[in-house]
């Protein structure tokens, strides 16, 4: 391409400080070193995290920064060594990088890779360099993709190649949400066919976990919520009941347990609040799965926070990764890499929802919240 090698000047979404609304940039983005590639951001949803990075509320996130990270695009040129994409690929950025080298990545049961950002922080690319500047100011990478700007660079593991004929405003959401719910319910909860499911929250994250259990054979799903008007999108990707706790004077965990003699198999609680998290707790049968976390004889460990990208373990590479046909787009979109249109999403998804987070709280706050 013509741009190979030179510096791009384009617009981004730069959060200069923590309570700092974001502010549209024009940005200079250098060429992708050894072992990089650059892309062009074609479409970005807005996570509930990004939310959370521009309020100070996730650790280890240096400012001036560029957050986003549920994106997807095309790549524009390759630094020296890279051989897994082209220029011209279509490409999703990955917010949980993977190596194919080290210990978690070898392993199919994990998919922590040991440079992602829980094991040392991704302000800066590998080399400790940013490739981000702004009025002569380095500007900081959000978990190394940074997908709020019209251009990006990653490493080479942060980023894998999808479907020519992939429709990039939707499966941006692989990139975190869809993969999070979705996967909880297939590789981390493992809901079997015939068994029953509560899904608290119907956010982005909490509609693909619907979607998760469906799939999974799920006969009952009830989806809760305080939002009525997501219950036709939840029946549409496979709910099976849809209640509304603010409809009763009762704990809405005794609702479920009435609606089912016994209480449900799997619980997922996709909003993060302490009081759903009981109640989700409280809705199952004993020696059953609590949102990822099993209670019974399994007691593995785990949470829909410590499992993003768990449908891309076994596809990852692959040229068809979910089936698309069946794919929502709940969340609000970048259509062109518009950073304006970016930015007012996040302002008004900000204003309608208060945040629910402290400094040390690290939460993907996704059911309800999601945009």
């Amino acid at each position: 391409m013509a741009t190979s090698g030179k510096v791009i000047r384009c617009r981004a979404a730069v959060a200069w400080a923590v309570g700092k609304p974001l502010s549209v940039e024009e940005v200079e983005v250098a060429p992708p070193k050894a072992g990089e590639v650059r892309i062009k951001i074609v479409a970005t949803s807005i996570c509930r995290s990004d939310d959370h990075v521009v309020e100070g509320c996730i650790p280890n996130v240096d400012f001036p920064v560029i957050p986003g990270h549920e994106g997807a695009g095309i790549v524009e040129s390759i630094g020296e060594g890279v051989t897994s994409v082209k220029p011209g690929d279509r490409v999703i950025p990955l917010c949980v990088p993977e190596c194919g080298e080290c210990i978690f990545c070898l392993n199919p049961e994990a998919n922590y890779c040991l440079k992602s950002h829980f094991v040392e922080p991704q302000n800066l690319m590998p080399d400790k360099t940013s490739r981000f500047t702004c009025k002569g100011k380095q500007i900081h990478h959000f978990l190394w993709i940074s997908t709020f700007a019209e251009y990006t660079v990653t490493p080479e593991c942060a980023v894998t190649k999808i479907d020519s004929a992939a429709p990039l405003d939707k499966v941006c959401l692989l990139g975190c949400g869809f993969s999070t719910g979705y996967g909880a319910a297939i590789n981390t909860a493992k809901v079997k066919p015939g068994s029953t499911c509560a899904v608290f929250g119907l956010g982005g994250v909490g509609l693909s976990v619907v979607m998760g259990c469906k799939a999974a054979g799920a006969s009952r799903i009830i989806a809760i919520d305080i939002n009525k008007d997501k219950f036709a999108k939840a029946k549409e990707l496979g709910a099976t009941d849809c209640i509304n706790p603010q409809d009763f004077k009762k704990p809405i965990q005794e609702v479920v347990t009435e609606m089912t003699g016994h209480g449900v198999d799997y619980s997922f609680e996709v909003i993060g609040r302490v009081d759903t998290m009981y109640s989700h707790r409280a809705a199952l049968l004993k020696d059953t799965t609590v949102g990822g976390r099993a209670e019974g004889p399994a007691q593995q460990t785990t949470s829909l926070l410590t499992q993003h990208l768990t449908a891309w373990v076994q596809t990852k590479n692959s040229p068809t990764l979910v089936p698309l046909p069946a794919l929502p787009c709940p969340a609000k979109t970048q259509e062109d890499a518009s950073p304006e249109k970016t930015l007012l999403a996040i302002k008004g998804f900000s204003q309608t929802r208060p945040m629910q987070c402290t400094p040390s709280t690290q939460s993907h706050g996704a059911g309800g919240a999601k945009p």
